[in-house]
């Protein structure tokens, strides 16, 4: 069932079918019953409910699916959704350059949510599954988007002057980052590019190997996204 709580049941219940679809789609009621860990009667009475409302669909063999509906919801969402689907191949290619898993994180209030991965594909490395949300304080992702963000502090002026942010242990032990801002031709900061694995193979310092690339990165996303950041074509200081 999804991870995430908000304390109203029926809601939360709802959102772990979504969730369940948007990752195994299609799936039978059996399988959305097993997706989520929901009972059979509550699993087939919240997706017909869906259903109804055009946020699940069914297919020919009577499937469950997400509905048309998200589309255009999609839809108004637009920008983000370029920005998700162009971050894919620069998060890829961030990967193969680098060894490690990368990832693309957004700001959603207080926390940071993961919209986009490339994980590495072998050996030991840290995960980020779509969706997580994460603190914004621990880690170099949060530090990126909250220095860029404008948020006052000495570690983030740091951040703002050298372009890039890193973090040892912060937000799980044993795991470093790398992080690097996604700019718009203003200055906001739409995202943070990250790049993260074990300490012990990216070291305590890990920005002196991984700021480059992800500096790099981010501005590849920039201009795939047809922003110009004002870090320009080689990032920060």
């Amino acid at each position: 069932m999804d991870s995430i709580r908000s304390g109203v049941g029926v809601l939360d219940k709802s959102v772990a079918i979504l969730a369940a679809l948007a990752e195994n789609s299609p799936l039978s009621l059996a399988g959305l019953v097993a997706a989520t860990g929901l009972s059979r009667p509550t699993a087939h009475r919240l997706a017909a409910a869906l259903e109804a409302h055009r946020l699940v669909g069914r297919d020919e063999a009577g499937r469950y699916r997400l509905g048309l509906r998200l589309l255009a919801w999609a839809g108004a969402a637009g920008a983000e959704v370029e920005l998700v689907e162009a971050a894919r191949p620069v998060l890829a290619q961030l990967r193969d350059e680098t060894g490690e898993s990368t990832q693309l994180f957004v700001r959603e209030g207080d926390s940071r949510v993961c919209v986009a991965a490339a994980e590495r594909p072998r050996g030991l490395r840290d995960t980020v599954p779509v969706g997580a949300v994460l603190p914004l304080d621990r880690g170099s992702g949060g530090k990126v988007l909250l220095a860029f963000g404008g948020e006052p502090g000495h570690e983030l002026d740091v951040v703002r002057r050298q372009g890039w942010a890193a973090s040892v242990a912060e937000r799980e032990e044993g795991v470093a980052s790398v992080s690097a801002p996604v700019l718009d031709a203003g200055g906001r900061v739409r995202a943070a590019v990250s790049v993260s694995g074990p300490v012990n193979r990216l070291g305590r310092q890990p920005g002196r190997r991984l700021a480059a690339p992800a500096m790099a990165a981010a501005r590849e996303l920039e201009r795939a996204c047809g922003l110009t950041g004002p870090l320009g074509p080689e990032g920060g200081d």
